[in-house]
């Protein structure tokens, strides 16, 4: 069994993503005494590409172009097809982030596979093959069972650890096979939020809502994720209300994410907000209101005023640190 994985990059660095993606290629292919073939599209440097075989990749090829430094879908689908019938693979993994979103329904129809989106698990082959997934904005899961020759697997980032399986890799440098014709899309310029953790690869996110009162107060937001290590969120009114940006979203009109610890400030939890922050590991709701919503959905609550509950928080956290 030859799995092909997707190895995002971003300016020549691995994302979170990406090695959780190979990590759970090599579960499976050591399952079935199979192979990792990791396909990475643009300019990364040999020492990069060789942090992939740490997690058990047994192959590396980087497709080298200038033009497929940025990402494009279009591109990218056709490197990773090329590839993945050059390397004969039944399997292809992609991590499910923005990008991979994007990516995995176009390979899927390329190689007339059959795909699961939001996987949450490792394949069960005792009848068939069969996956489990996210369905309903997290409220349920539905087993599926793929009969395709080759299959597209899509998993739910923060869901599976990084599992070190170190392997001896050969790397292949290509060129990308592609005619000038292929980048009919190119990126011109992209702008980037540097000095902060992605919220989709965050294992701590601290959020904050209208129970704030204004921009002015959202320093405890920002003093008890900085004690942390973690990234910042908010809900949809504070974002529509222009008090922190939208890529700051979460829920299920903005950004969807699986932390392994959610702090939420001043949030009642309309099912909109909980349908994106719902598979977190352990969320934590602190409200003044003993009846809002969120404390149904939270594994522990503080029924308190923020103002006077967050600063005792921060500087506990501070100390924890510290000690």
């Amino acid at each position: 069994m030859n799995i092909l994985v997707f190895a995002e990059q971003i300016d020549g660095s691995f994302k979170k993503s990406t090695f959780e993606a190979v990590s759970y290629a090599s579960q499976i292919a050591q399952a079935h005494n199979g192979n990792v073939t990791a396909v990475v599209p643009g300019n990364v440097a040999d020492d990069r590409l060789a942090e992939l075989a740490l997690y058990g990749a047994n192959k590396i090829v980087s497709v080298k172009h200038d033009n497929l430094n940025g990402f494009n879908a279009e591109t990218y689908t056709k490197v990773i097809c090329n590839t993945a019938s050059a390397e004969g693979s039944s399997i292809v993994v992609i991590s499910n982030t923005y990008s991979g979103k994007s990516l995995a329904p176009r390979v899927a129809a390329r190689l007339k596979a059959g795909i699961a989106s939001g996987v949450i698990s490792m394949p069960n082959t005792s009848a068939g093959f069969v996956v489990r997934r996210n369905v309903f904005s997290g409220k349920a899961f539905a087993d599926v069972n793929l009969t395709t020759a080759v299959k597209v697997l899509a998993i739910t980032p923060n869901t599976f650890n990084t599992l070190e399986n170190a392997q001896a890799v050969n790397i292949v440098n290509t060129e990308s096979g592609l005619a000038d014709a292929d980048f009919t899309t190119k990126s011109v310029e992209i702008n980037r939020v540097t000095g902060k953790i992605p919220l989709t690869e965050a294992e701590i996110v601290i959020s904050g809502g209208r129970g704030l009162k204004g921009p002015e107060n959202w320093h405890l937001v920002e003093d008890l994720a900085n004690a942390l290590g973690a990234a910042t969120a908010c809900s949809k009114p504070v974002s529509d209300m222009h008090w922190r940006p939208h890529s700051e979203h979460v829920g299920q009109t903005g950004i969807t994410i699986k932390p392994n610890l959610y702090i939420a400030i001043g949030i009642s939890g309309a099912i909109q907000h909980l349908a994106g922050v719902s598979s977190s590991k352990v969320i934590v709701a602190i409200n003044k209101d003993p009846e809002a919503p969120f404390f149904k959905a939270a594994d522990y609550g503080i029924v308190g005023d923020a103002f006077e509950i967050m600063p005792k928080i921060i500087e506990s956290a501070k100390a924890f640190k510290a000690g």
